[in-house]
């Protein structure tokens, strides 16, 4: 597994993909939250970082399925995938490997935005006014966001050859599962189905854990999420011996 996750993360900094989505990510946060007027947080008046924590799901709608659409897209288009299956190792290894350089490239954009903070921190009315206990909610929650989009991403890029199609159809499926239930359970009238509705879509479980809670219903949510794409993508890997 750390053999195929080395070799993705070189990849990843060996081309320009890395930087292009940290630039892009870095560059798309730094405006809305200190440049233009409407989410400015020095306009805004309250030290805290809501813009990012808002913003940041739509950002990772582009970027993660940029990051994950090569993963087996390219090794199917090219043949090398049938190589890469000989070697010593499962196909959980493999998908875990490609998963996790995915995720870490993920974290890595995330990385720099904790200047961000410390900024917010020092131009409060008095250092230090920032719910920081909040802030770290909103963090832990941005990253189970990026690791499910993340799954769901290499589940796309396990069902074609064509990234482009690998980048749409994992476009379409985050979206689909971040929004769409929320959307759903707004048209409904019964409010324990909306409820219901509204509970199986990843926003609801975002908003809990950046609202601070971090309880295991929320926690389970995101894993089995994952859990269910990474199991879906080896089915799909698996058909191949049929």
């Amino acid at each position: 597994m750390f053999t195929i996750f080395n070799k993705e993360i070189q990849s990843f900094f060996g081309s320009l993909v890395a930087y292009i989505v940290m630039i892009v990510f870095l560059t798309g946060t730094g405006l809305f939250m200190w440049v233009f007027p409407q989410t400015n947080v020095l306009k805004y008046g309250f030290a805290d970082m809501d813009t990012l924590f808002s913003l940041a799901p739509y950002l990772f709608l582009f970027l993660i399925p940029a990051i994950t659409m090569r993963s087996f897209a390219e090794e199917k288009k090219t043949g090398t995938i049938e190589l890469l299956f000989t070697r010593p190792l499962t196909d959980w290894q493999i998908i875990l490997g490609k998963y996790l350089a995915c995720w870490v490239l993920v974290l890595f954009a995330l990385l720099p935005t904790l200047i961000y903070y410390y900024s917010v921190y020092q131009l409060g009315s008095t250092v230090g006014n920032i719910d920081s206990a909040g802030t770290m909610g909103s963090y832990i929650g941005l990253i189970l966001l990026g690791a499910v989009f993340t799954s769901i991403g290499i589940f796309a890029s396990a069902v074609t050859k064509d990234q482009i199609v690998s980048f749409v159809l994992s476009f379409v499926l985050c979206f689909l599962l971040f929004q769409g239930f929320s959307s759903i359970s707004n048209t409904e009238n019964t409010d324990w189905f909306s409820y219901i509705i509204v509970q199986l879509g990843i926003e609801y479980h975002y908003a809990s854990v950046r609202k601070g809670l971090i309880d295991s219903r929320n926690i389970i949510y995101f894993l089995s999420v994952i859990y269910l794409m990474l199991l879906s993508t080896k089915l799909v890997l698996g058909s191949r011996k049929w």
